[in-house]
């Protein structure tokens, strides 16, 4: 069984599931997930859709939702009785899972840790008493668990392996509509509607204010889950002169490759950033309640990745209050005008690599995976069963 509540989840168990299948040609894997696990082979009794929610708010109206794709996936469970569950990321959702699958006795690894580190980290307990094995993502975290009793395995960061630009400059420019000649300024409002509507606006009101200062031209990447029609219309409505603002889909990483600045919505975006060496101003914003409750409940000196990982402020965060179109178009410009502290960045950016690993992630989490399920040396001609996952 295979759990994934939202798209960078389903894309890593896309990959795990391909990783499986090669190891395990007979495996059957079932649960839920989005396309790209339903393109792996994977039978997705729940779209992954049902759980992405984002925000106080969001969540509220979308409980009954997801309460009833939870007992879909867990009545399937109960039929299947899977040998073994892996649960992706997605803490709200897969805690809950794992506590139903240890109780119906399937043992469970999960891969992409919670963020423990950051907030809840009472969920150590919950953690310990529902999953067999964790398997992080992040350098840092193998000792968090290893000191609470769970069993785990660093395997790096899935991503190492696959954010990579690829086309050149020239093609790049040239496929986006870009001037070669003028400054690039890389967008990334976020992967959610509600993340977009919450940070595209004060995005395009700093591009306005940009545009009329200097010659500059941006990038909109639009991220796999989001309509690009919707996002036109959003842009249309919200920046009635979109000249300098080009929209690519499917290029997000050649436009991180190749902009000299990204203002990029705080997530994982912020780590393929980071890998690609592009200088970046970290953004995001919640609605208001939520925000009020995150002060109170998120224990962390940062709030990005690259600044965690870093333990000191490489990149400007603008959050919630201080996210408004004249930061962002005062440090932006300061990046543009100051290209010696763009290349320290990237220095900086080159450095916390070492925190994701040396690529082969998948493979690792897939070797993990099938030791769960048999013994040491033992093999397929051995007489095991191929299990149903």
């Amino acid at each position: 069984m295979m759990v994934a509540g939202e798209h960078s989840g389903d894309v890593y168990g896309a990959r795990l599931a391909t990783a499986l299948k090669e190891r395990l040609p007979e495996a059957q894997i079932f649960g839920c997930g989005g396309e790209a696990m339903r393109n792996a082979g994977v039978r997705t009794v729940v779209n992954a859709h049902d759980f992405a929610m984002v925000g106080i708010t969001e969540v509220v109206s979308g409980l009954p939702r997801a309460r009833r794709a939870f007992h879909r996936l867990l009545d399937e469970a109960s039929r299947e009785r899977p040998q073994l569950a892996v649960l992706i990321d997605s803490p709200s959702l897969n805690i809950r899972v794992a506590r139903e699958l240890k109780r119906r006795g399937v043992t469970v690894v999960y891969f992409v840790s919670p963020q423990i580190w950051a907030w809840k980290r009472w969920r150590l307990q919950q953690l310990k008493q529902r999953i067999d094995k964790m398997l992080c993502i992040f350098d840092f975290e193998d000792p968090i668990y290893r000191r609470a009793g769970i069993p785990v395995e660093y395997v790096g960061h899935p991503l190492v392996d696959t954010v990579r630009a690829g086309l050149s400059r020239e093609e790049f420019t040239a496929r986006a509509g870009l001037d070669p000649t003028l400054p690039i300024v890389a967008l990334l409002p976020g992967s959610r509607r509600i993340e977009v509507a919450f940070n595209l606006p004060r995005m395009l009101e700093a591009v306005q204010r940009l545009t009329r200062a200097r010659p500059v031209q941006f990038v909109l990447a639009v991220a796999p889950t989001i309509d690009p029609g919707w996002l036109e219309r959003e842009l249309i409505r919200d920046h009635g002169d979109r000249s300098a603002i080009h929209l690519v889909s499917g290029l997000t990483y050649d436009a991180l490759a190749h902009s000299d600045v990204a203002v990029v919505a705080s997530g994982t975006a912020t780590v393929e950033a980071a890998l690609l060496g592009c200088p970046m101003v970290v953004v995001y914003r919640v609605a208001s309640l939520t925000a009020l409750f995150a002060r109170f409940m998120v224990k962390v000196p940062f709030y990005s990745m690259v600044n965690l990982l870093a333990g000191k402020p490489v990149v400007e965060e603008l959050i919630q209050g201080k996210f408004t179109s004249g930061n962002v178009a005062r440090e932006v410009a300061y990046l543009l005008d100051h290209p010696e502290t763009c290349e320290a960045m990237r220095e900086e950016l080159k450095a916390l690599k070492s925190h994701l690993g040396t690529g082969g992630a998948i493979e690792r989490a897939a070797d993990a995976v099938v030791q769960m399920l048999r013994p040491t040396g033992a093999s397929v001609s051995a007489g095991i069963r191929q299990p149903a996952v």
